[in-house]
């Protein structure tokens, strides 16, 4: 009888020592499956990395040289050869509060600081009044113009009125922007103020009226922002006449309009030979007008350096 007990008592012992080992065994499978299949994780996520790799280190296309040329140019369509444009640092925009800041390739001419870059239009030192950030017109002394010149460009100006400056039709708020020294924008006081259409704000003065009238009130700065391109001359010969295109606060006045020849008072002057650039000037008119932040940008052509 005691034998039986001891067999039995083994068996029993054997049995449990059998079922304790079975867990342990499957997970010990399971952690080597779980470390193969880190493994293959690993391994993808490597390759992933060498193939994203391999493409960072793929050189975008810049350009190609077996397309077409393009018709009158020397270059190919997308030609990697072609230079690349500038970089210009852009401007900021103007409020009635303060100027707004040039380009960084633009001719600063005034910044509201004085007119050392500007002389009377009869020689000497330009003699109107500069303050709080603004030159003004000073009556019977004469226009001012700059000692630079320039040609083709893109000039940006801005204008104002003071208010209670009283007159009507010409003789109020008048003055003028003057192209190259002889073309002229017409600077007047526009608002509610009839006059003939080629002699209001924004006029190539008696050629061309704006297309619209977008002119405010007196007390509040005007802005004019120009893309002039010079007459041009073969000898005594006119190869192509001036043109401009006017933005007046923002707004088209003029797009790409031929103009006549220099301006004049109840004449029409034809073309005569020039030089290649000119002054910007400022007309004196006896009214009191005021003009800020004043700067051109000489313009080029395309792959120009």
């Amino acid at each position: 009888m005691k034998r039986w007990i001891v067999v039995f008592l083994m068996l029993a012992v054997g049995a449990a020592w059998a079922a304790d080992s079975q867990p342990a065994k499957a997970k010990a499978g399971e952690g080597k499956a779980g470390k193969a299949k880190a493994g293959k994780a690993k391994s993808a996520e490597a390759k992933a990395g060498e193939a994203a790799e391999g493409k960072e280190a793929k050189k975008p296309e810049l350009g190609f040289s077996d397309t077409p040329m393009l018709p009158g140019q020397k270059w190919h369509v997308h030609d990697v050869a072609r230079p690349q444009p500038p970089v210009v640092a852009p401007g900021t925009c103007s409020t009635q509060e303060a100027p707004g800041k040039a380009p960084s390739d633009a001719v600063v001419l005034f910044d509201g600081k004085d007119l050392s870059k500007w002389e009377m239009d009869k020689g000497g030192p330009a003699q109107w009044k500069v303050e709080n950030g603004y030159v003004e017109a000073v009556p019977k002394l004469g226009g001012i113009r700059s000692k630079e010149t320039f040609g083709d460009c893109q000039l940006h100006i801005e204008w104002l009125v003071p208010e209670g400056t009283q007159g009507q039709s010409q003789g109020r708020g008048n003055s003028g922007v003057f192209l190259m020294g002889l073309y002229e924008i017409q600077v007047l006081d526009s608002y509610n103020n009839p006059t003939y259409a080629d002699g209001g704000a924004g006029a190539i003065y008696g050629q061309w009226p704006p297309l619209v009238n977008p002119c405010r009130p007196q007390g509040q700065w005007q802005t004019y922002d120009v893309v002039w391109i010079a007459p041009r001359f073969d000898g005594e010969k006119l190869v192509s006449p001036a043109r401009e295109t006017l933005f007046f606060n923002g707004v088209v006045v003029h797009h790409d309009d031929v103009l006549n020849g220099p301006t004049a008072h109840k004449k029409a002057l034809p073309y005569k030979p020039q030089p290649p650039t000119g002054p910007i000037a400022l007309q004196a008119h006896g009214n009191p007008v005021r003009y800020r932040n004043i700067w051109v940008r000489p313009l080029k052509g395309h792959d120009e350096p």
